[in-house]
């Protein structure tokens, strides 16, 4: 393999590539991506690409408008000599429908993971949002890594935050809130949750009165509609403990959701840069960098 291995940002993580080339010291190459008028992609690389490893930085909150150009950037740097192609997603859409529900239903994830293997050789991703299969590798027909961003919440709380009670939003979440408060060496919790629909959800909150003056610290893996943290948030507003604080890997917050959230009288919301927004202040590229370099390396 000649020179050094090249890192390329697509539109909109130029922040979280440049974090990742000085941790892993590859270079930046520059990589024009842009849309015609009439909305199809064009992908032009700067810098050469013959005989290099190439990874390719590109969070897919919002895919949809992000795959095809993605795909074509891929598929571009193998037809003009890269030797190997990898792609760091911090956030990776499309893991939820990963069984059929309903008649008529496809299993999406396998689809998406088949058109992104096919074009690139490894993928490095944080926290997918596993519920039925137990590895990526059961899905994506490549070599593939997974940072985790618990370390780095719970360095933030601990940080951060005197008393802590660390609490899961629902049962999908316990995973989370066991982890980080046996980190941080604080008491958890996680609440019952009942979804009505996407944004219908109902908590029931047990009985937390023995923490008192702690401050409670909703953690859960995503936070889209922010529904599941709202009704979470309003419960605990009955008890008397103090105003919660909000923290999530990945900080999608569609719509209104982050403003709806604020309103609900929170003390912070804090996220991960796995995408970038105003509320990441939790930087996961250290993690995301091992990663890169144990997936690269044939580990």
């Amino acid at each position: 393999m000649m020179g050094n291995p090249l890192l390329l940002s697509m539109p909109g993580n130029e922040d979280m590539t440049s974090l990742l080339a000085k941790a892993l010291g590859w270079e930046i190459g520059v990589l024009t991506a842009r849309r015609f008028p009439d909305g199809e992609s064009y992908i032009r690389y700067q810098t050469p690409v013959v005989g290099r490893e190439v990874a390719l930085v590109c969070t897919l909150v919002h895919p949809d408008e992000k795959l095809i150009a993605l795909y074509l950037a891929a598929k571009t740097a193998r037809e003009i000599g890269a030797t190997r192609i990898g792609l760091v997603s911090p956030y990776l859409a499309y893991m939820r429908q990963d069984a059929v529900f309903n008649d008529g239903e496809g299993i999406t994830s396998h689809h998406v993971a088949t058109l992104i293997g096919s074009a690139v050789d490894w993928l490095v991703t944080v926290d997918p949002h596993l519920h039925r299969i137990r590895a990526l590798d059961e899905i994506y027909p490549i070599n593939t890594g997974v940072a985790h961003a618990a370390p780095a919440i719970f360095r933030w709380i601990g940080a951060n935050l005197d008393k802590p009670l660390v609490i899961g939003p629902d049962a999908e979440s316990e995973q989370w809130a066991e982890e980080v408060a046996s980190a941080v060496g604080c008491p958890f919790t996680v609440l019952e949750k009942t979804r009505h629909g996407d944004r219908d959800v109902e908590v029931s909150v047990p009985d937390i009165g023995r923490w008192h003056g702690h401050t409670p610290v909703l953690v859960d893996d995503i936070a889209s509609t922010a529904r599941t943290m709202m009704a979470a948030v309003a419960h605990l507003k009955t008890t008397a403990l103090p105003p919660a604080v909000c923290a999530v890997v990945h900080p999608i917050f569609a719509g209104d959701a982050f403003a709806a959230l604020s309103a609900c009288g929170v003390a912070k919301i804090v996220g991960c840069n796995t995408i970038e927004h105003a509320c990441a202040g939790i930087d996961i590229s250290e993690a995301l960098a091992l990663a890169m370099q144990s997936v690269t390396r044939g580990r």
